[in-house]
């Protein structure tokens, strides 16, 4: 494993030294073995860029805390095997509560679920914060906190009893929107949308596409080093055509226990892990560029435009048309808080993902690092 730095350079409420007049929003990020790393990487460079930016925007401008907890504090591996330093939870009051909760997601959620400390301490703790945001599989465990929550909860229906609908409609916030968008729009209510734009721009992570997760198995920590070398030869050479003894000779393997090893444990072969790529790139032009169906086709590997739409009705149901028109609406869609926490963090409707990028183009910040990163 590789032990990562966890420096937020973000205002601590413990630290020494002269008070500052300026409000502090805590913000708790809650890990777990196997956590995405890329996804609390995001949440945390936005909140330390809107630490950066604030100095010379206002001098009463909120600053942020962020606070990285787990159930037994220590360190703690994300699923690619980086590990960073955290609180545990047992040093957080239930009753201070936080600004903001984000519970991170990642392949090791299942395996939190069966963490009764975990657990339990978010049935806890979820009522006294002022917003609650599971990222991806994070759902999983503000569902298990509320319904251990309901089989706790006394007929007065008080305490725990308000997981329940908190978990309901941040769930439903959190179908629509990823990490940085959740961390863009509690920002926005304290530093405005033209700070906002600034962080959307320095921090946004290369978009995702449905091929995705499977392209980027080639990272997983129980993948060997060579299946791992000869999936990255494959991303490299996607766009090209690729003979498989290639890829085999790139693994020092015979082509037979080639297929055979990179199936076990990417889980798909060879041929159909660049096929994956070859998608996965496709999409994401369709998205961010303007060129044609055919040149797309043609620039990722795939031939033409029409093999490109079969294939896409294959596996997404979809035409490449389709495809395009649908993301990009999407992108456009304003994308409200719930309603039940509007009075605290309201977003405003007429700002859409899309239209900060945009409007943000010409702007440019230095982000600095989360701590999250692995060093060089």
């Amino acid at each position: 494993m590789e032990r990562l730095p966890n420096v937020f350079g973000v205002v601590s409420n413990r630290a020494g030294g002269p008070r500052s007049t300026r409000t502090v929003r805590q913000i708790a990020i809650t890990l777990f073995n196997g956590f995405s790393q890329q996804e609390a990487i995001t949440v945390a460079r936005a909140f330390q860029s809107a630490n950066v930016l604030s100095r010379s925007w206002r001098s009463d401008s909120p600053i942020y805390n962020v606070r990285l907890l787990s159930a037994t504090g220590g360190m703690i591996a994300s699923s690619s095997t980086m590990v960073v330093w955290t609180e545990s939870i047992e040093a957080c009051h239930h009753g201070e509560g936080f600004d903001v909760l984000f519970i991170m997601g990642g392949a090791g959620a299942h395996h939190a679920l069966c963490d009764e400390r975990l657990v339990g301490w978010l049935r806890q703790a979820v009522p006294c914060c002022r917003l609650t945001l599971p990222i991806a599989e994070g759902r999983l465990l503000l569902d298990a906190a509320a319904s251990v929550a309901v089989r706790h909860a006394r007929p007065s229906g008080n305490g725990a009893g308000n997981v329940t609908p908190r978990s309901t409609e941040a769930c439903a916030y959190a179908n629509f929107v990823g990490p940085l968008r959740m961390a863009l729009d509690v920002i926005q209510t304290d530093l405005g949308a033209d700070i906002v734009n600034q962080i959307a721009v320095a921090v946004a992570p290369p978009s995702e596409t449905q091929f995705t997760a499977i392209v980027r198995k080639n990272a997983e920590h129980f993948v060997s080093d060579r299946i791992q070398a000869s999936a990255r030869w494959l991303l490299a050479h996607a766009a090209s055509p690729v003979v498989m003894r290639e890829a085999a000779r790139v693994a020092a393997m015979s082509e037979r226990n080639f297929l055979r090893r990179f199936k076990i444990e990417i889980g798909v072969t060879p041929s159909e892990y660049l096929m994956y790529a070859r998608l996965d790139m496709c999409c994401r032009l369709l998205v961010e560029t303007n060129l044609s169906v055919d040149k797309i086709a043609e620039r990722c590997g795939i031939g033409c435009g029409g093999r490109l739409s079969k294939l896409l009705r294959k596996h997404l149901a979809t035409t490449a048309t389709a495809y395009r028109a649908d993301a990009r609406r999407m992108a456009d869609a304003p994308l409200p808080f719930p309603a039940q926490e509007a009075t605290t963090l309201a977003l405003p409707a007429s700002q859409t993902v899309k239209q900060t990028v945009q409007a943000a183009a010409r702007a440019s910040v230095a982000v600095p690092s989360s701590g999250l990163e692995p060093t060089t």
